[in-house]
C-alpha cells in the first residue's frame, strides 16, 4: 500500500486482512485507516488523532494508539522505530529507508536497492540472523539548509 488516494482496492484489502485476523472492521478503525492511508508524510498517532477529531470529536487517543498497534501487527502499516524515539507510522511497505532532518524532524523515504542487496559482513552472523534492514540517514533537508544559509 502506498500513501495515495484511498481506493476500493485499499478498502477491500483492509476488510480482508481484518476478516482473516478475526477482528471487526469498526467505523473508527476504518476512519483511522483512511487517515493513515491519505497522509502525505509519516504521521504519529497524535497527528492522526488531531485530524480525526475534526470529523469524529469523540474518538479517543487510546483508540488511535491501539488501532495503529493492531495495524502494525497485521502488516497493514509499519511502526517506525526511529532513533529519535518518535512513534511514526508508514503505509509504504516496500523496502525503503528514511532520511530524518535534524532541524525540522521531517522524515522522507529513501530507496537504495544497492544497500538492500549488499552482502552483510560475516561478523554479523556471529551476532544473529538479520531479518530486515532499515537505514536511518540524519542531516538537514534542503529547506532547512536554505533557511540556515549553509
Amino acid at each position: 500500500m502506498t500513501n495515495a488516494e484511498l481506493n476500493d482496492q485499499d478498502l477491500d484489502q483492509i476488510r480482508r486482512i481484518c476478516e482473516e485476523a478475526g477482528i471487526k472492521l469498526t467505523h473508527q478503525r476504518l476512519e483511522i485507516f483512511k487517515e493513515l492511508m491519505t497522509a502525505r508524510d509519516h504521521p504519529s498517532a497524535e497527528d492522526i488523532h488531531r485530524h480525526l477529531q475534526k470529523r469524529m470529536p469523540t474518538v479517543a487517543i487510546d483508540t488511535v494508539y491501539r488501532t495503529l498497534a493492531t495495524f502494525d501487527e497485521l502488516g497493514i502499516a509499519r511502526r517506525l522505530h526511529l532513533a529519535n524515539n518518535r512513534n511514526l507510522f508508514d503505509t509504504n511497505l516496500a523496502p525503503h529507508h528514511h532520511f530524518i532532518c535534524d532541524a525540522c524532524r521531517k522524515v522522507e523515504d529513501v530507496y537504495w536497492p544497492d544497500f538492500d542487496s549488499t552482502a552483510l559482513p560475516e561478523e554479523i552472523s556471529a551476532i544473529g540472523q538479520v531479518r530486515s534492514r532499515h537505514l536511518e540517514l540524519h542531516g538537514l533537508c534542503t529547506a532547512c539548509l536554505e533557511q540556515s544559509g549553509e
